[in-house]
């Protein structure tokens, strides 16, 4: 069973960056979907950015332009690069992975993925 950790979360102040990782032990598999989600208190749990092993990715359009996700399947790990930062970006970040997926055109929901993270919180000051 794959197990995600994620790391990188801190307090940027607004127009600042982040990278965001997740480290995948026990291997990441072909035909895999990996996406990043965040959630603040009260809210739902919104995705952010997903990849599959061929290499295609989908953003929410609050970040696109500003963010990018990557998958190094070497190291067993998924990236996200979190540029320009706001203040609206502060919430807890998790990756998550899906078996057996490939991206279409809209972000996966949250049942898709069948493994999560514990989460890493990221905090933007104005």
């Amino acid at each position: 069973q794959v197990q995600l950790v994620e790391s990188g979360g801190g307090s940027v102040q607004s127009g600042g960056s982040l990278r965001l990782s997740c480290a995948a032990s026990g291997g990441i598999s072909s035909s895999v979907c990996m996406g990043w989600f965040r959630q603040t208190p009260g809210k739902e749990r919104e995705g952010v950015a997903a990849i599959d092993s061929d290499g295609s990715t989908i953003y929410a359009d609050s970040v696109k332009g500003r963010f990018t996700i990557s998958l190094d399947n070497a190291k067993n790990t998924l990236w996200l690069q979190m540029n320009s930062l706001k203040p609206e970006d502060t919430a807890m970040y998790y990756c998550a992975a899906a078996r057996y997926c490939r991206l279409g055109i809209f972000l996966p929901a949250e049942y898709v993925y069948s493994v999560w993270g514990q989460g890493t919180q990221v905090t933007v000051s104005s």
